[in-house]
């Protein structure tokens, strides 16, 4: 895989297309390190995705401090070592196992006559089948918006988009799912949420580096493979400011979710702070350039046959 561009670009300016082998290298173990990740621990699966009880308790004191008490309470109760996040207004653990109701019972009278008698509790359950439907349900929901997607690309633009676009969104995806199993973060509904979400802004991001690609495809004078890596290296200069600047006004608007939101929303907003910088990335540094490398493989009498290329 080489990539070159023609001898008058600026010197001075930064060649996506020319470093891209160093990108895509870097991409490649980042995915490797993912898979080995998964392989070994798996993902840290919430009460969504797996059988148990989640319990959450509001309470009027801020308990934040007594973590350690409250964890000794469970065990002394036989309540065993669930997950447990203590916030400022609310309590949440995570039970591997369905809680009958004799201890749901036992746990909210104990809890409030222990350390908020105005404590109020809410348990949900999900048995085995459902949430094994939950998983399946989730993986469909990833690979309809996959397909769909690259159906749209190929009409709007041609295959070799729509190719290196999902390689793009799959990329971001697995980085976020691969930061949290090394992270042991829990992955629940919203997180499938948070997925969806980046898959639908990284291949916005990316779409608007394609448009430009084909709208100076459309103008250039094609006469060798330098000249198409010259318009993919321009493209991405032209729209390099849209997209910094897009992505610091959303990641601005997801760290203030994090630092400011309650405990529910926190993951959701950490997968997303993830996500919007792996799809920066991946707009710049990969979709573009897979692209070319997938042009460069056309045969040469359809590749430079005009100057209408697309």
């Amino acid at each position: 895989m080489r990539f070159s561009t023609a001898n008058t670009e600026n010197p001075n300016k930064f060649n996506f297309v020319k470093k891209a082998r160093y990108f895509f290298i870097f991409s490649i173990i980042i995915t490797v390190l993912g898979i080995l990740t998964l392989g070994i621990f798996g993902l840290n699966y919430g009460v969504d995705f797996r059988a148990g009880s989640s319990v959450d308790i509001a309470v009027k004191k801020d308990l934040t401090g007594q973590k350690t008490e409250i964890e000794k309470f469970l065990v002394d109760n036989d309540f065993g070592k669930p997950g447990l996040t203590v916030g400022a207004s609310r309590v949440t653990l995570r039970f591997d196992e369905v809680l009958n109701p004799t201890k749901e019972k036992a746990l909210k009278q104990g809890f409030a006559a222990k350390f908020d008698k105005d404590a109020s509790a809410e348990v949900n359950t999900v048995d085995v089948e459902i949430a094994k439907e939950l998983q399946w349900n989730a993986l469909k929901a990833i690979l309809v918006a996959s397909i769909g997607i690259v159906i749209y690309v190929s009409i709007r633009f041609e295959w070799r988009f729509a190719v290196a676009a999902i390689v793009a969104l799959l990329h971001d995806a697995f980085i976020v799912i691969s930061l949290f199993s090394i992270f042991r973060l829990e992955v629940n509904l919203p997180f499938i949420v948070a997925v969806l979400t980046i898959i639908g802004y990284s291949i916005n991001d990316t779409i608007v580096i394609f448009d430009r690609v084909r709208e100076n495809m459309r103008f250039a004078k094609i006469k060798s493979k330098l000249d198409i890596a010259r318009v993919v290296n321009e493209s991405i200069w032209q729209t390099l400011t849209r997209s910094v600047n897009t992505v610091m006004t959303v990641v601005v608007a997801a760290l203030c979710l994090l630092i400011f939101g309650s405990e529910a929303i926190k993951l959701f907003s950490l997968a997303i702070l993830f996500g919007l910088i792996s799809g920066a990335y991946s707009s710049i540094f990969i979709a573009s350039p897979l692209w070319l490398v997938l042009k460069n493989k056309q045969k040469p009498k359809t590749a430079v046959k005009s100057s209408t290329v697309i």
